[in-house]
């Protein structure tokens, strides 16, 4: 026996726990704690995989060609959740060049214009939904009178979903977000999904539009891309913006429930900016870990040989935890500098719409702190109910008052 093969760490168990509050994974923890390199089996698919959790590492793996995304497809690589087979063509699911070619597509709306040309309208949203949390008074559910409602509408603005569809659009990205509904309703929920946008693109093939959906049609019909492509890229755009829900959710929570934090920020408004990063940061946003990549060849990160075809996850999660990138990393520090978080992600698949996410938790965030200066949880921490099977944590309910 090789020293190589004495060396390989054990395969560690990672089931899918139901975590309450902004408690960090202690499976993550301990696998953090055994080395910058595991490996893990999670609930679903088959055999291992390796996890790697350093900073540096994870930057590493997310923008080297030789770990590959296109090659999951049509593998039963171990993962969270029952139903999320890799489609070919999706965007998550491809490498360069074509990952290129297929974020050309829908640039447009993300740069910083793109996403700017919603703030108004945003605002406006949002002022109207605060404005009927007031009249009504209180108590009240903060989800679901704002974090929910307000991502849906400005995702649905973007994509160029007409008003009367979100309610639809809602139903359906939850039953894909979650593992309780059973893996057949989770695919039904996707198909759906996807004929709904094949429709919606196909009517779009000569629209001039700012709308995610008239861009696809026009760049279908410019031949840039085919309409099976832009199916798989509409989808997870539409699915990603509700993830803003459970995002600010958590950061509410942790404001709510450290009253100092919410009072400095409501008393230092030019803090704010720092602070949404701090605790983008610290947020344990999902559950376990997100896509796989293959190792197109064999690869050596700290010492450890991971060998051509195998599977590999990312921790971005663990990355915002590396204390010799953050130190005191388990403190939510407000003036940490720099703060080079990985929230949402790196690389190539750096999430398309993080400008829109930031704009969003901002926008909540900010409207709240001003408009509603006492408010505070109507219920103690400990009874806020948390999502369960969800792969995106967060909140099921704020009960606030004030």
């Amino acid at each position: 026996m090789n020293e190589e093969t004495t060396t390989v760490p054990p395969v560690r168990h990672w089931p899918a726990l139901d975590l309450t509050g902004v408690d960090f994974d202690p499976v993550l923890s301990e696998l953090m704690r055994e080395g910058p390199v595991t490996r893990i089996k999670l609930p679903n698919g088959e055999g291992w995989a390796w996890l790697v959790t350093r900073y540096d590492d994870v930057r590493l793996v997310t923008n080297d060609a030789r770990f590959s995304r296109a090659e999951v497809v049509g593998r039963q690589v171990t993962r969270l959740a029952p139903h999320f087979i890799p489609a070919p063509g999706a965007m998550s699911f491809v490498d360069k060049p074509d990952h290129a070619r297929l974020r050309r597509a829908v640039n447009a709306a993300f740069t910083t214009r793109g996403v700017e040309r919603l703030r108004a309208n945003a605002q406006e949203t949002l002022e109207g939904l605060v404005d009927g949390m007031l009249r009504d008074g209180p108590p009240a559910d903060l989800i679901e009178r704002i974090l929910a409602p307000f991502p849906i509408t400005v995702i649905c603005e973007l994509m160029g979903v007409p008003a009367t569809d979100r309610h639809t659009l809602h139903t359906w990205t939850q039953a894909i977000l979650s593992s309780t509904q059973g893996a057949k309703a989770s695919e039904q929920a996707k198909r759906d999904m996807e004929l709904y946008f094949a429709k919606l693109i196909a009517e779009r093939h000569g629209a001039t539009g700012e709308d995610v959906t008239s861009l696809l049609g026009a760049a279908v019909g410019r031949g840039d891309i085919t309409e099976e492509e832009a199916v798989a890229l509409a989808g997870p755009i539409q699915i990603g913006g509700e993830a803003v829900t459970n995002n600010t959710g958590q950061m509410l929570f942790i404001l709510l429930t450290r009253p100092e934090l919410f009072d400095r920020l409501r008393e230092e408004p030019e803090l704010r900016p720092q602070a949404l990063d701090e605790l983008l940061r610290f947020i344990p946003h999902r559950n376990a870990v997100g896509l796989s990549r293959i190792a197109t060849e064999d690869v050596e990160i700290r010492g450890v040989r991971i060998r051509k075809g195998d599977p590999v996850y990312v921790s971005y999660l663990a990355a915002n935890r590396d204390p010799d990138v953050f130190p005191d990393p388990d403190r939510i520090d407000f003036e940490r500098d720099p703060n080079p978080h990985l929230a949402f992600g790196h690389g190539p698949h750096y999430c398309v719409g993080a400008m829109l996410a930031r704009l969003e938790s901002e926008l909540m965030v900010n409207t709240l702190l001003d408009r509603i200066p006492t408010l505070r949880l109507s219920v103690s921490a400990d009874e806020v109910p948390w999502r369960r099977g969800a792969l995106i944590r967060g909140p099921e309910a704020l009960p606030v008052t004030w």
